[in-house]
């Protein structure tokens, strides 16, 4: 664009169209409950400081907190959980509640490298086989002790709609492997692949948890999901559906017993309030603390914030079966039109990174010679005319409290779109576990036409967000492109991880020039931790409460 477009669009301007589209979006009947929409800090006094799931937890955690004889740690979310069925949900928030009592075979350290879990060696004997070694003395919280059966029946209820009573929703987590078996006389188990499977160990070690099989198959879907029995460093004590869950320390855990005592996970959806929960000594550790939230807990003196860079990509989807967005050069001026560094720098506050393709720095895969689209108004308008659709009218679905500032990054865009000349554009807020729901049915035409959502992708490979997101068959995708698919069934087959990697860059090329998003921002894990506790983020937006110490 050229400079005089650029300097209309200043700070100020921004807040206006920030401050528009909010004025859109409540004139559409929009619900109040999510966070402020402009950057001003929430006065506490206006904060109820309970948990506004409607479960005021407050009182006693703050008691918890102050025992003396207890090493008691809450940590509270944004969402609870969807069950506790490991295997039967896709959430973060649930993984997070879930990965306190249940582990998988291998796991990964915080840099992101695999490392041993409940088995203590792995190996890839063939190309399409990893032999899992499993360690002696693992036991389940009711006291059974983990058997290769159990790790072999774990996979294949992922794997296989036949095993287990259920049609797990993360078989394509464990994409390409088919079924595990026990090796006879070894207490081992092989994990079969359909064909190449170089991504086997890196799934594993990401995704799987292990399950007791005898447990599971006594048990009806309602049990499964409102009890636990693991091999993890917290066992259940208590859970309570959609307003916490609490947990005491597994003294048997095959490593040493965690440091914490006792642990409470609970949820409020409005990040002002886990602040004030956070700096009033109500919970330890909080979710997605709002940038103009930083100061008011530093300066509490009892709390700090950590933020990293997460594995979690933002963008907005353009369904390509529906117009305008079946047109490249719609959904590339959609790209041109916003100015995604003043949106990282006015909403986020600079803690989060532009992107312009599916893959984050960091990952197999990523290509580092694509840049982000520049802010070029002229270009996207001539693009939208060279469409054939001018004057498209947009409605952008989006999720409210589940990412960090995400309806202030869609009431940014939102805005930016409303400066063209030639299209008009509004936000639809949404309940997140309502519009999940419609991107994941697997069928394209229950999906919004156009929509804010992120993607966590803990395996630290490009394929993990392709295939998923991208391909035609992926389970999240709103996109069909052959040549791309072509290229992740390339990349799938491809042992050599130089070529497979040159593989993997081209499919990000071909994806930033066709434009399937609009290509937003990296999120950064920006928490609240209270200074009772020592405890460091990691990039993969876990928070293993086994990681906890007192200072």
């Amino acid at each position: 664009m050229t400079e005089d477009r650029q300097s209309r669009v200043s700070r100020r301007r921004y807040l206006q169209l920030a401050g528009g589209a909010a004025a859109t979006a409540a004139l559409a009947g929009c619900s109040g409950d999510s966070d402020e929409i402009n950057t001003d800090t929430p006065a506490a006094g206006n904060e109820s400081g309970g948990n506004d799931t409607g479960n005021d937890t407050g009182t006693s955690d703050s008691e918890d907190n102050q025992d003396d004889s207890e090493f008691a740690v809450t940590i509270t979310q944004g969402q609870m959980d969807s069950g506790l069925d490991p295997h039967d949900h896709r959430e973060t928030n649930t993984d997070i509640i879930l990965m306190q009592i249940y582990e998988g075979a291998l796991d990964r350290n915080r840099e992101g490298q695999v490392i041993e879990g409940l088995a203590e060696d792995y190996e890839q004997t063939e190309p399409d086989r990893v032999r899992l070694t499993l360690r002696e003395g693992v036991t389940f919280h009711n006291g059974d002790e983990l058997t290769p059966e159990d790790v072999a029946f774990s996979i294949n209820r992922i794997v296989d709609e036949d095993v287990g009573g259920l049609a797990s929703p993360q078989s394509d987590q464990l994409a390409g492997i088919t079924e595990a078996q026990p090796v006879d006389g070894e207490r081992a188990v092989d994990v079969v692949s359909d064909g190449v499977n170089p991504m086997a160990i890196g799934l594993l070690a990401s995704y799987g948890e292990i399950v007791q099989q005898s447990w599971i198959e006594s048990r009806e879907s309602n049990e499964i999901n409102s009890d636990a029995n693991g091999t993890g460093p917290f066992q259940l004590s208590n859970y309570t559906q959609d307003e916490q869950v609490e947990y005491t320390k597994y003294e048997d855990y095959w490593r040493e017993p965690a440091e914490v005592d006792a642990l409470t996970i609970n949820a409020a959806s409005e990040s002002s309030t886990r602040v004030n929960q956070l700096v009033s000594g109500e919970t330890d550790i909080i979710v997605n603390v709002p940038p103009q939230e930083v100061s008011r807990i530093e300066d509490s003196g009892d709390a700090g914030v950590e933020a990293v860079p997460s594995t979690r990509v933002i963008y907005n989807g353009m369904r390509y079966d529906v117009e305008p967005f079946s047109s490249r050069q719609f959904r590339q001026a959609m790209n041109y039109a916003i100015d995604l560094d003043t949106i990282i720098s006015e909403v986020l506050s600079d803690f989060s990174d532009p992107t312009g393709q599916p893959t984050l720095e960091g990952f197999t895969g990523y290509n580092p010679d694509i840049d982000p689209y520049p802010y070029d108004v002229e270009q996207a308008e001539q693009l939208v005319e060279e469409s054939g659709f001018a004057g498209a009218t947009l409605e952008l679905h989006t999720p409210v409290g589940r990412y960090l500032k995400d309806l202030e990054i869609a009431q940014a865009v939102v805005g930016y779109i409303n400066e063209l000349s030639n299209v008009e554009a509004e936000v639809n807020q949404r309940d997140f576990g309502d519009l999940a729901a419609q991107l994941t049915t697997g069928n394209i035409e229950d999906m919004p036409d156009w929509y804010l959502i992120g993607w966590g992708n803990e395996t630290f490979d490009a394929s993990q967000t392709l295939i998923p997101l991208l391909t035609t068959d992926g389970s999240l995708s709103s996109w069909s492109n052959e040549e791309f698919d072509g290229l992740m069934e390339e990349a799938g087959q491809t042992p050599d991880e130089d070529e497979r990697e040159q593989i993997l860059r081209e499919a990000n090329q071909l994806a930033h020039d066709e434009a399937p998003w609009i290509f937003l921002n990296r999120q950064y894990s920006v928490y609240g931790a209270s200074s009772r506790i020592e405890w460091e983020a990691r990039r993969d937006e876990s928070i293993k409460a086994y990681e906890i110490m007192q200072p």
